[in-house]
């Protein structure tokens, strides 16, 4: 039975250990069985950041997209928080060990930084609804030793709306292009068109229905499909395999966000297949006389509160089939059209 390493472990602390343990064997007990009860018994009084933190996961999990499988809650604290603060029983962590563990990514990674300072909020509450005498106000201090960050938020490159349907003329017919075009006539995130599955579409009603599993909100959200939409997922049609429209090149799986990547950079594009949700908000806003709720909508953004939401129990969906079929006029016109307009408008 080891009694622990020198010099953490004097010889005198040794000899007094050794004694104790002896004694415990000539009762009959088995000495390192009786260690680790006792370590569990404190484990169980005292428990670690890690412990608490799976307990508040496990509680949480309810609410989290895909019951947190996505790993977007809890990454930042797995990766930049818990390998150094997590065998420490959370009643022991102060404002300065929270500071010294995020010190490195505050500016260099500023996003993973703030999510990972605030969920360790969400864990110490966690641990105080828990009974334990954590410092509640620990993480809020750190924050104030840490500063503010330097990090400049930067945009993700989009293509100006007026120049899209250039663009959305160049592209082919193969499953990378019209997944690309699906995504670009919908206004949907990356993952839920290279995701959609046959079962979502109702080609009689020109209709998609997302689930909430597929949201980043966790709400089920319909999407009108405009006339170019449709045509694009007939396009489409021989692709389909294990149910994916979009399929990528493994039985089962769909289409990779590397394949659109490696895409525009053989194009030398600076835009991102996500830029273009930016591009349809700002034809809504410039193009059109679409409300605010409604232009929102269209990108599946929460803009109202809990209390108007309550009430305001529509989706706009007509109102957006209106504006979706323009969208798509407008993705299709002549690319002379448009290059007109941009020169009209440099000019002004």
């Amino acid at each position: 039975m080891g009694l622990g390493a020198y010099p953490d472990v004097t010889l005198a602390d040794a000899r007094e250990e050794a004694v104790k343990w002896r004694r415990i064997a000539k009762s009959g007990a088995d000495p390192i069985k009786e260690r680790e009860k006792l370590a569990r018994e404190a484990a169980k009084e005292h428990p670690t950041l890690q412990q608490v933190f799976e307990e508040c996961f496990e509680a949480r999990k309810a609410q989290l997209k895909d019951e947190g499988r996505a790993g977007r809650w809890d990454t930042a604290l797995r990766i930049h928080v818990l390998p150094k603060l997590g065998r420490i029983p959370i009643e022991e962590i102060d404002q300065r060990d929270i500071k010294n563990a995020l010190q490195p990514i505050w500016h260099a990674k500023a996003n993973s930084a703030l999510k990972a300072i605030s969920r360790l909020g969400i864990v110490f509450q966690h641990g105080a609804a828990m009974g334990l005498e954590v410092d509640i106000q620990g993480v809020a201090k750190a924050k104030a030793l840490l500063g503010k960050q330097r990090h400049v938020v930067q945009n993700v490159p989009s293509m100006d709306w007026r120049v899209v349907p250039e663009f959305y003329q160049s592209l082919g017919d193969g499953v990378t292009e019209l997944a690309l075009r699906f995504l670009i006539l919908t206004g949907c995130r990356s993952g839920e068109v290279r995701g959609c599955h046959v079962d979502e579409i109702d080609m009689n009603a020109a209709l998609w229905e997302i689930p909430g599993s597929r949201m980043k909100g966790g709400s089920p959200h319909r999407v009108p499909l405009s006339s170019e939409a449709m045509r694009v997922l007939e396009l489409a049609a021989p692709f389909e395999r294990d149910g994916m429209v979009f399929p990528g090149n493994r039985p089962g799986k769909p289409l990779s966000d590397m394949t659109w990547t490696a895409f525009f950079k053989r194009r030398e594009i600076d835009a991102r297949p996500h830029g273009f949700r930016s591009s349809l908000r700002t034809w809504l806003a410039e193009a059109t006389d679409a409300p605010r709720e409604v232009a929102e909508t269209c990108l599946a953004h929460v803009s109202a509160g809990k209390v108007e939401a309550a009430y305001r129990r529509t989706d706009f969906l007509e109102r957006r089939r209106v504006l979706m079929e323009r969208w798509g006029q407008q993705c299709t016109k002549q690319i002379h059209e448009v290059l007109n307009i941009v020169r009209s408008g440099r000019q002004n």
